[in-house]
């Protein structure tokens, strides 16, 4: 037996015992084993809805925000965060968040975007943003939505949901949602 050969079977790495020295389930080789610890976790099942948001509900910040027809109208004179809703317990885990909404826009100098933040009690607050799925100029009504993966044991106490408005111009926004999808 080589050096290198009575190395490896000291350490545990001799073929035949592969498997039970990595913890190794089956005859999955070392890189394989090695990839499927650092997997993305993928969707396993439907959306399920946290919460839907309709102009009964009152939005946090109140000033430049008013209620047409089924949904809400931001007439921005400048950059801005509007503090849409906030989702406490959200009761989610190990799944995707999803912030949804319908949106449209007017001479809007720059951009608007959906913004969300996961607070984690202790941890801190943590966000997704849409810089990638934006409005600008004058559009038509389109669906908009981002992402906020949480692995298991990540729970939030706080979900919050803005509207992120660079520049000025008047947005409007309806169907608001918050959903979980399981993942797997």
């Amino acid at each position: 037996m080589s050096r290198a050969e009575d190395y490896q079977e000291s350490a545990g790495f001799a073929d035949r015992d592969r498997a039970h020295t990595l913890g190794d389930p089956g005859d999955m080789s070392f890189s394989s084993w090695l990839q499927s610890l650092f997997k993305p976790l993928v969707p396993v099942g439907p959306p399920e809805t946290i919460r839907v948001f309709t102009t009964a509900d009152p939005t946090i910040t109140g000033d430049g925000i008013a209620i047409e027809e089924d949904g809400w109208i931001i007439d921005a004179q400048q950059s801005r965060t509007v503090r849409l809703f906030e989702v406490p317990t959200p009761g989610a885990e190990q799944c995707l968040i999803t912030y949804r909404a319908k949106m449209k826009s007017h001479a809007l100098t720059g951009r608007a975007f959906l913004e969300m933040w996961c607070r984690f009690g202790w941890r801190g607050e943590f966000f997704s943003k849409g810089f990638q799925q934006s409005v600008q100029g004058t559009t038509r009504w389109a669906n908009y939505e981002i992402p906020f993966y949480l692995k298991k044991g990540q729970r939030p106490d706080l979900i919050k949901l803005n509207l992120v408005v660079e520049g000025g111009g008047k947005i409007w926004i309806k169907e608001i949602e918050l959903l979980k999808t399981p993942l797997g």
